[in-house]
């Protein structure tokens, strides 16, 4: 794959990425994909106590795209593995808006109003709820520099040889 063609690929894919970071209170077809995910978290930990079982939907929204970070470096894909970067800090933007909401609950739950608002048990069981919009703004923060580092290596592997940049 030609140096220009990797260049353009991973250019409209940061591209992507940072225009959700501009409008990341809103919902991206992206966001269905992680959703599933989020509910897979539950799932999957369900055995582990109820407040794991909780957080583990927005613990596995996150790690799992980091899991595919590791696979992409362990094998020599550089650049899906950086991209998968800008996955992961896409999803704790998503996430911060969802912890950011833990006090007013008006998100939209999958389940209705039936369901429990995530953040909220999680901060209120810590009893940490009072800083709601800190732990919001530190998660929102940690999604950005997951897209800086992410779009930074990304750039740099589009421009390096083709043993190094493999897709």
């Amino acid at each position: 794959m030609s140096r220009y063609f990797r260049t353009a690929f991973v250019a409209l894919t940061c591209a992507y990425f940072w225009y959700y970071a501009q409008t990341y209170t809103a919902w991206h077809f992206i966001d269905n994909v992680n959703l599933i995910f989020h509910e897979a978290g539950h799932a999957i930990f369900f055995f582990a106590g109820e407040f794991f079982q909780i957080a583990a939907g927005s613990i596995f929204q996150a790690m799992l795209p980091l899991v595919f970070v590791g696979y992409f470096f362990i094998n020599a894909q550089n650049i899906s593995a950086v991209l998968c970067l800008l996955w992961v800090g896409q999803n704790l933007l998503n996430i911060s808006v969802y912890a950011g909401d833990a006090v007013m609950m008006n998100l939209p739950l999958l389940g209705g109003d039936a369901v429990e608002h995530d953040w909220n048990y999680i901060l209120s069981s810590l009893d940490i709820l009072r800083y709601t919009p800190t732990i919001a703004s530190c998660i929102y923060g940690l999604g950005i520099a997951f897209l800086v580092l992410g779009t930074a290596s990304a750039i740099y592997f589009a421009w390096t040889k083709e043993d190094q940049a493999r897709i």
